[in-house]
């Protein structure tokens, strides 16, 4: 089973306002294993970039002017996600919003959101009155995210892959770890084993018993 871990960066909060994407980042995941083949893509916005989003992920309009359009990279993105593959993304509605205007602004065809698998309700259902953000998720289940300094697409969705295997229950690698490990016990013992003794009792031994046997009263075996 395939799916993709999403994450975006963008100038603001309003689509509809003019506010654009900036960055994508996307984990490939099979079986609920991270393949290695990621997606990621910095956005020339073709607009300012506001203060307040330049304070949350870093990337400047001079930084991205260097960059391709959202024209030039969405057939790339679309190609990489697939037709039907689930996208898990952190607070789906936003970054589906934003990607649904992008492609509406190239007159393409838009994703349904039933596509998504949004793990701020996953986490608000499994821990209920708990936060939920993705920092708050990444110190309940012991995840480093210490190079978080700014938010970024592609490392925000490195670490929501990690947030996301542990909210339907982690990939068990302990338990197969230990297995590892038993499995090296168990072949060090038997490399060890000794050769069985005799068991047969020699002559001297037939005869030491027999006479401690002759000294013994009333013996409860034969009562």
């Amino acid at each position: 089973m395939r799916e993709i871990v999403l994450d975006t960066e963008t100038t603001g909060f309003r689509q509809n306002d003019g506010d654009r994407i900036v960055e994508i980042g996307c984990i490939e995941l099979v079986n609920h294993v991270a393949t290695g083949n990621n997606y990621h893509q910095y956005i020339n916005p073709e607009r300012d970039m506001p203060d307040e989003a330049f304070g949350v992920h870093g990337l400047s309009e001079e930084f991205l002017s260097d960059f391709p359009v959202m024209a030039d990279v969405m057939e790339a993105f679309l190609e990489f996600i697939g037709d039907d593959t689930p996208l898990v993304i952190h607070n789906a509605e936003f970054d589906m919003r934003f990607i649904n205007a992008e492609l509406g602004h190239l007159g393409l065809e838009t994703l349904p959101m039933s596509r998504s698998i949004d793990t701020v309700r996953m986490a608000r259902e499994k821990f209920p009155g708990a936060p939920a953000s993705l920092d708050a998720l990444c110190r309940r289940f012991e995840i480093d995210n210490t190079s978080r300094t700014l938010h970024g697409a592609l490392l925000d969705a490195e670490l929501l892959a990690e947030v996301y295997l542990e909210l339907i229950g982690g990939r068990q690698q302990g338990f197969e770890l230990a297995q590892d490990k038993a499995g090296e016990t168990i072949a060090a013992i038997e490399s060890q084993r000794r050769d069985p003794r005799p068991h047969a009792a020699s002559e001297a031994e037939q005869a030491a018993h027999a006479a401690f046997l002759e000294k013994i009263k009333d013996p409860l075996w034969t009562s």
